[in-house]
This record gives C-alpha cells, sequence and structure tokens, in this order.
C-alpha cells in the first residue's frame, strides 16, 4: 500500500517549471455564506457600501455595452438591476437588520435578497419564476463583491495554488503574492490562464480532476510543470532529488541569459525576428530581461483585467505609452480587446457557445464608443512610431474595412484637437479563423502585416475547444490540415509582399520552431519566459536543412508522422539543445 508521502497525481503540463511549497486550497465558487457577529458595525456598513457600489459600477459597464448589442429593450433587464441596487427599502431593511441584529452583512444580504427568490420560484407563473434568476445575479454579484475583497486580505504568500478553476485575473493576483505554481482540477493547455502563467514564468498543472479532493491545506506540495505532476507530501529522497533539479533548472536559465544580447541568427546567417508576448505589465521586466527585439503581442485585456470597468482613454494612453517608451527602439504591437470566449467578458449573456459568439472584432465594432477609446488611445501613444496596431479574430474583409473607417474618423479628431501621433501606423489582423486563412490574399491587400494566432486557428481548424482537457488529445498542432494552413498563410503573405508573424503557443514550443522555419516563418512572438530557449533553438538552426523538413512533413498524411518526424530530425540534430531541460 503506497503510504501519504508517495501521493502522485497526473495532469496536463501546461507551464513548465519547478515548485516545492506549501498548498494553499482557493475554494472561491464553494465558500458558504458566513452568519458571524458583528463587532465594529461601522465597518460592517461600509463593507456593504462598498460591496453595493461596486455591483452598481459592474452593472453600469454591462449595461452600457448591452444596449449597443442588444438594443435598449432587451438591455433594460441590467438598468432594471441597476435599479434593484439602489432600492430605498430593500437598502433600508438591509442596514436596519444589520444594526439591529448585528450580523455578518453579507449573511443579511443572502437572507433578505432570498426572501424575493424564493417567493417567486414558489410562483405558479413562468414569468416570476424567469425573473428570479434576475435577482439571483444581483445576490451574487453583491456576495462576490464581499468574497474577493476578503479573499485578498488573506491570501497567503509563497504558496502553490490548488483550485478547481481559475481565470487569468485570479493568475496575476495570486502572481502579487508570489504563488509559486498553479494546480487544477480542470482546464487545458492553452487556457489563456495557462498562458498567463507560462508568461510569468509559474509552473502550472491543469486537468488533474482530484487535485481539491486529495490535497489539504498546506500540504507541502512538487510541481512538475515539464511532465505535469504533482507529487503530494513527498518522502525525503523525492524531495531531495527534485530540489537539485531546481538548482539545475536555476544553472540553465542562468546559461541561457547568456544569449540574450545575441540576435536570434541561424546557423547558416537567417535572422529571425524574436519577439515576446506581453499579458500584463508585471512581465515588462522579464521582457527587458530577456533583451527580445520587442513585443509582438500585447494583450490588452489582460492589461486591464483588473480594473472595475473598462479603461478610460487617459487609463489606456498612459499604459500604451509606458510600454512604448520602455520598448523604444523596439517594435509593439497592441491588439485590440479581445474579450469573450475564454476571456472575461463584462456582459452577462449566457450565449451557448461563446467561443463562436459575440467576441474580438465583433463585439468592438458593436461598441464603437469603445472601440474609439481604445484607437484614440493607442494614436496617441504611438508619437514614437515603434507601434503597430492589431484587430483580432477578423473574419471578413468587412470587418477590416470598418475598422480603418474609424481609425480615419480618430485621427480626424486628433488634428482637429491638434494632437500628435502617427499617421503611418501600421495595421496587422490576427489569423485565427479559417476564412481568414482562407482569403489571406485579399487581406494582405488591406492590412500592412499579418499574426497567426495558432492557439485559436487550430480549435477551429479541428472543432476541438482548446479549454477543454477531456479532448486535449485531438487539439494537434502538428495535425496536416494545421500545418498546411501555416504553409498557406505564410505562402500567401510573401506572394503579398507583407511580414507574416506567429504569436500562438505554438510559436514557443522548441520542436515546432525548425518546422516554422523551413516554411518560411521569419517572425516569432513567444511569451518572455520563452524567448532565451527559442533564441538558442534558432542558433543552431540550419535553413536548408529545415526547409527539407518542412517539404517532407507537408507530404505527410497524419498527424503521428509528422509528430515523428519533426522528433527524428530533433533526435539527430538538435537532442543537445533540448536534452536535460530540467
Amino acid at each position: 500500500m503506497k503510504t501519504e508521502s508517495e501521493i502522485m497525481l497526473k495532469g496536463i503540463a501546461a507551464a513548465p517549471g519547478i515548485a516545492i511549497s506549501k498548498a494553499y486550497i482557493y475554494a472561491r465558487q464553494k465558500e458558504e455564506v458566513a452568519d458571524s457577529a458583528v463587532t465594529d458595525l461601522d465597518e460592517a456598513l461600509e463593507m456593504l457600501d462598498t460591496a453595493l457600489e461596486q455591483s452598481r459600477k459592474e452593472l453600469r459597464k454591462i449595461f452600457s455595452l448591452a444596449v449597443d448589442k442588444l438594443g435598449e429593450k432587451r438591455a433594460a433587464i441590467f438598468e432594471a438591476q441597476i435599479m434593484i441596487l439602489d432600492d430605498p427599502i430593500l437598502l433600508s431593511t438591509i442596514k436596519n437588520r444589520i444594526t439591529n441584529e448585528r450580523r455578518a452583512p453579507e449573511y443579511i444580504v443572502n437572507d433578505e435578497i432570498s426572501k424575493y427568490t424564493d417567493l417567486m420560484n414558489a410562483s405558479h407563473e413562468l414569468y416570476m419564476k424567469e425573473r428570479s434568476h434576475d435577482i439571483e445575479d444581483i445576490k451574487n454579484r453583491i456576495l462576490r463583491n464581499f468574497k474577493k475583497k476578503k479573499w485578498k486580505s488573506r491570501i497567503a504568500n509563497d504558496v502553490i495554488v490548488v483550485t478547481s478553476t481559475i481565470t487569468p485575473s485570479d493568475t496575476v493576483l495570486f502572481s502579487r503574492v508570489n504563488a509559486k505554481g498553479y494546480v487544477t482540477d480542470f482546464g487545458g493547455l492553452t487556457s489563456h490562464a495557462a498562458i498567463v502563467a507560462r508568461s510569468l514564468n509559474i509552473p502550472a498543472v491543469v486537468g488533474l480532476h482530484e487535485a481539491t479532493s486529495r490535497i489539504k491545506d498546506d500540504d507541502l506540495i512538487i510541481i512538475d510543470g515539464f511532465k505535469g505532476e504533482i507529487f503530494i507530501n513527498p518522502d525525503e529522497k523525492l524531495l531531495k532529488e527534485y530540489q537539485k533539479k531546481i538548482v539545475k533548472l536555476a544553472q540553465r536559465d542562468s546559461d541561457l541569459l547568456k544569449l540574450k544580447d545575441l540576435p536570434a541568427v541561424t546557423s547558416d546567417g537567417k535572422e529571425i525576428q524574436l519577439l515576446s508576448n506581453l499579458d500584463i505589465l508585471d512581465e515588462m521586466e522579464i521582457v527587458t530581461q530577456h533583451c527580445a527585439r520587442g513585443i509582438g503581442l500585447v494583450r490588452t485585456e489582460g492589461l486591464f483585467e483588473e480594473y472595475e470597468a473598462f479603461p478610460d482613454e487617459e487609463e489606456q494612453f498612459k499604459v500604451y505609452k509606458e510600454i512604448s517608451e520602455r520598448m523604444f527602439p523596439g517594435t509593439v504591437i497592441i491588439r485590440a480587446f479581445d474579450i469573450g470566449g475564454d476571456k472575461v467578458l463584462p456582459v452577462d449573456l449566457h450565449e451557448p457557445n461563446p467561443f463562436l459568439g459575440w467576441r474580438g472584432i465583433r463585439l468592438l465594432l458593436d461598441n464603437p464608443s469603445l472601440f474609439k477609446k481604445q484607437i484614440r488611445a493607442i494614436l496617441r501613444a504611438s508619437t514614437h512610431k515603434n507601434i503597430k496596431f492589431m484587430l483580432p479574430m477578423i473574419a471578413s474583409l468587412a470587418e477590416i474595412r470598418r475598422t480603418k473607417e474609424i481609425v480615419k474618423e480618430c485621427q480626424e479628431e486628433l488634428k482637429k484637437e491638434g494632437t500628435a501621433f502617427d499617421k503611418h501606423l501600421s495595421l496587422g489582423v490576427m489569423i485565427e479563423i479559417p476564412s481568414a486563412a482562407v482569403l489571406i490574399k485579399d487581406f494582405a491587400k488591406e492590412v500592412d502585416f499579418v499574426s497567426i494566432g495558432t492557439n485559436d486557428l487550430i480549435q477551429y481548424l479541428l472543432a476541438v475547444d482548446r479549454g477543454n482537457e477531456i479532448v486535449s488529445a485531438l487539439y494537434q498542432e502538428f495535425h496536416p490540415a494545421v500545418v498546411q494552413t501555416i504553409n498557406h498563410i505564410i505562402q500567401g503573405g510573401k506572394e503579398s509582399k507583407i511580414l507574416v508573424s506567429m504569436c500562438g503557443a505554438m510559436a514557443a514550443d522548441p520542436f515546432a520552431v525548425p518546422l516554422l522555419i523551413g516554411l518560411g516563418l521569419e517572425s516569432l512572438s513567444v511569451s518572455a519566459s520563452a524567448v532565451p530557449l527559442i533564441k538558442r533553438i534558432i542558433r543552431n538552426i540550419d535553413c536548408k536543412e529545415v526547409q527539407g523538413l518542412a517539404k517532407e512533413c507537408l507530404a505527410l498524411s497524419t498527424e503521428k508522422e509528422i509528430n515523428d518526424r519533426i522528433h527524428k530530425y530533433f533526435n539527430h540534430k538538435l537532442q543537445d539543445q533540448i536534452k536535460n531541460l530540467y
């Protein structure tokens, strides 16, 4: 029989690295409403006011977006929710109960609002039952805002976070208390939270299913983000083994950083533009430390994830200007807000399939006021002429042309105001929808550059939800359809004489890099922490050899054949570059 010290759980290796620390069980969705006594009445009432005001801000944001998309009639439900939050009778009752009963404000809110939902659910009228969901949403929104405040105050430092699911904003918040790693029951390799973890160089293992049921608070945990393994309360022998691996990894990282001032040039002299992705401002130090030539993807939705509302033009301008100045003269490609799907969408639409719903450029074009604020901020920050602007989730020429009209409107406004901006700001698009890949030559006539977003492109080509660990084995970057589509995009871009880059997870896969360069890709944008390793791979590649590799792979008809051929090349040519990664 195994002892407790021998427990090992296997999941998906989502972010590389090794960490040893105590576990912190983050059970946000499972917390119950506390029925505790109030010792400081003023503090309790202040907490209530804070939670109510935060809820109002969220609902105002939702309402303004919903009006543009859904129209006044359907958006009215959000306005009605705001009115409920301002209802003097309800608020007076809640405050009086807190004052008289001296019980926790979240308990009183839950108890008082639940009276209404219980009555409505007991009704025989379908309309009343449906309206109860709206009231329930208000209650949960207030309670979440209570809990968020409390959770921030009690999170420990230097822990491995164990949770059911984790959002990108959770990832950022945990990084600020020096989280050592992430372990989740659910999630996939290319979920946005996994991307942020890789960017921050924090190991993560996801899709374990039983992590939260098997791991307890303060258990000593080893997280192996290379193999996707978790060890609970390891024995002394295993602990020493992994401590040695951590020392070895630190030495490897030190060796890789020696390449930071060297160019990403193949062994036969072909220079590859190696850029970094940027998810949050906390990454800027890693980006500059690793000396990427610039930023190939600024995920703006990540930069502002912790803001209470969409940032206004001035807030955005300051952030974009800071990034531009810190990277100058390096290129900075700022992507327009890509919200929806697996990213945070501040409108609770309950879409049956959000990945195919209101997201990316669709949401932005439906909300021109929001879009124009971002475009104006980017234009104002572009005075150093190192900023480029990129559009997400483009599926048609009409979307590009409408965006160009809006950009022109913003330029005319800034001219009248006497505000300086780059009059030749480059415009590019993400190629992540199959229709965009098919129409690459037509798109190339409208834009200055394109960037292949493999995370979404692969999921749409193969009809595989990239965040679903159940079908994770079917998410195959070396599927023949994927390889041939990428080749089609690269060749179409070359014929049209525009730059083709790649900013998806595939660009940071050491095994994929030789194939991509062999296909003719000349620009890669990867997570900041991956820059040194990818540079080392590039510097040991011979272009003629990988062109032959790519030609062979294009002729193969199964994922296994392509995978085997690439690994054969690695074993023969680049084994020394990837062996003993830890």
